[in-house]
């Protein structure tokens, strides 16, 4: 399905879901709860915190739905609601603890350097993502994978569109960096 057939799927499935259609919004659900718990991953690095923060989100966006005036802004607002709920747990973490730690947990692959099994470089791009902060991670991940407009990632991320500019710029920046070997990054 094409983006846009599959915005329009989306924004019927939020105005039935809005009418108390429950089929419609366990669709909705199935369709956008991976896309969820990703974004919630890439905020606090921990997939179970990410699966309960998704979790929490589904019971407020439930709550919620009926009052969503625009069904276009579905996925802002429901990235929105994610990225609060990932920012007070995140607060709610002991606070010698920084996000940074949780991040640096992720996996790492054993070289940064393509092989014969890599030849696009996906490998060393996704390292690469993985090695930049969350917030930029973050809007990186909602702007280039998820499609969303710098005005949608801000609502989505509840920082100023200006904002979303700078991190998209200085994440491009060291990716780049990274990617061609510039060890300036």
């Amino acid at each position: 399905m094409d983006g846009g057939a599959s915005r329009v799927l989306d924004e019927y499935l939020v105005l039935a879901a809005g009418q108390g259609d429950r089929k419609a919004f366990e669709h909705l659900a199935r369709r956008w709860d991976r896309r969820l718990v990703a974004h919630a991953w890439r905020l606090t690095g921990d997939r179970d915190v990410a699966r309960d923060a998704a979790q929490a989100a589904w019971v407020q966006i439930a709550r919620g739905l009926s009052s969503l005036k625009d069904e276009a802004a579905f996925p802002a607002w429901a990235y929105r609601i994610v990225s609060r709920r990932c920012a007070r747990i995140i607060a709610g973490r002991v606070r010698d603890r920084a996000l940074d730690l949780a991040v640096a947990s992720e996996p790492e692959f054993a070289s940064d350097t393509p092989d014969a099994g890599d030849p696009t470089g996906q490998r060393r791009l996704h390292v690469a993502i993985a090695r930049l902060p969350a917030a930029q991670r973050a809007a990186i991940a909602l702007f280039h994978f998820e499609e969303l407009s710098i005005a949608e990632v801000a609502v989505a991320l509840d920082v100023p569109a200006g904002t979303i500019k700078t991190r998209l710029m200085h994440a491009r920046r060291t990716l780049r960096a990274a990617l061609e070997g510039d060890s300036d990054a």
